[in-house]
């Protein structure tokens, strides 16, 4: 992968993570005023927290020694 098609990727993974991020916070402000109170946020939390940490690996599998990212 080129500089940049990684500066590219790199952006794009940002930019979803972003977003993720504020799902979560969110979501938790709904469970906290629910009471903790509903499986289904639960589990769009949970699935949300998943792809963020894909995202993370990915982020730092861009940045290898190599890169100028």
């Amino acid at each position: 992968m080129s500089e940049d098609e990684k500066g590219k990727r790199f952006l794009e993974l940002i930019d979803e993570q972003n977003n993720i991020q504020w799902s979560i916070v969110s979501k938790l402000t709904f469970l906290v005023k629910s009471q903790w109170d509903s499986s289904n946020i639960k589990n769009e939390l949970e699935s949300l927290i998943k792809r963020h940490s894909e995202i993370t690996k990915e982020l730092n599998s861009l940045d290898d020694k190599s890169s100028l990212l």
